[in-house]
């Protein structure tokens, strides 16, 4: 739940799968090499897990609640408990 500025003007928050809200950035090269941004959205949150693909749509993390960063709503089970770090 820790909230802090971010670089964008917004605020970031961490969530309870470990990942943060950041808004999404639409731009333009320009040929210097910046960016022109010509949109951006509100701050959205992250996932740990893709629900495109069928073998991570069935995961979930919540360090909060399950104690688990890849917890299996099929099996109702942590798939992973320790860090790969």
């Amino acid at each position: 739940g820790l909230q802090v500025p971010n670089l964008t003007g917004g605020i970031a928050e961490m969530l309870p799968n470990h990942h943060i809200t950041k808004p999404v950035l639409i731009g333009e090269i320009q040929a210097d090499g910046q960016f022109d941004i010509v949109s951006q959205t509100e701050e959205v949150p992250g996932d740990a897990w893709t629900d495109f693909l069928p073998e991570s749509a069935v995961l979930i993390s919540d360090w909060q609640t399950l104690n688990c960063g890849m917890y299996n709503t099929e099996t109702e089970t942590c798939v992973q408990l320790n860090s790969n770090y």
